[in-house]
């Protein structure tokens, strides 16, 4: 069996990163996207925000799981916030990769000077609320019924970790 490693994405993992997206937009409301994204959206959308992460867990036949953070706002002075996610293959669930690539996102995310992370979950998703709290991050609030997807309203239960608190100014 080889070992998993849990690597920043390349260009080329965009097609993997798709597909397993791909599987929560077509078969869940835990992405509250109605189309398929591409390989190519995801990429762009990465080379125009290369202070954002996105990491990859790779088993070394193929891309179990990523993570990435995006902006959170785009007006300046929410810089130093970053939305956060991660996605793992769905028939790879259930094995915890998700704790070990998150922490390592959150992790660059810090190194890279974000003072938080704050993360959306669709509910009901017992699976993201564990991971949420496993790894410190706090309820900040919930929008009811902020989605349709699937037949159903979904209440969407917003998460905030601060990896910061450092009251001075922002680096430059």
């Amino acid at each position: 069996m080889l070992a998993n490693m849990i690597r920043a994405a390349h260009a080329d993992d965009f097609d993997a990163i798709a597909a397993i997206t791909n599987h929560y937009i077509s078969t869940t409301a835990i992405h509250f996207a109605y189309d398929p994204i591409t390989a190519d959206d995801l990429r762009a959308s990465w080379h125009e925000h290369p202070r954002h992460p996105f990491l990859v867990d790779d088993d070394g036949t193929r891309l179990l799981a990523y993570a990435k953070a995006t902006p959170w706002r785009e007006r300046a002075a929410y810089a130093w916030t970053a939305e956060v996610g991660i996605y793992v293959a769905h028939d790879a669930r259930g094995r915890r990769l998700g704790t070990a690539l998150y922490a390592a996102l959150l992790e660059e995310v810090a190194a890279r000077g974000f003072r938080s992370a704050v993360a959306g979950v669709t509910l009901p998703n017992d699976a993201s609320l564990v991971l949420h709290a496993r790894l410190g991050f706090e309820p900040v609030g919930t929008f009811r019924e902020a989605g349709y997807k699937l037949g159903a309203w979904h209440d969407v239960a917003f998460f905030q970790k601060r990896l910061s608190t450092d009251a001075g100014p922002p680096p430059p």
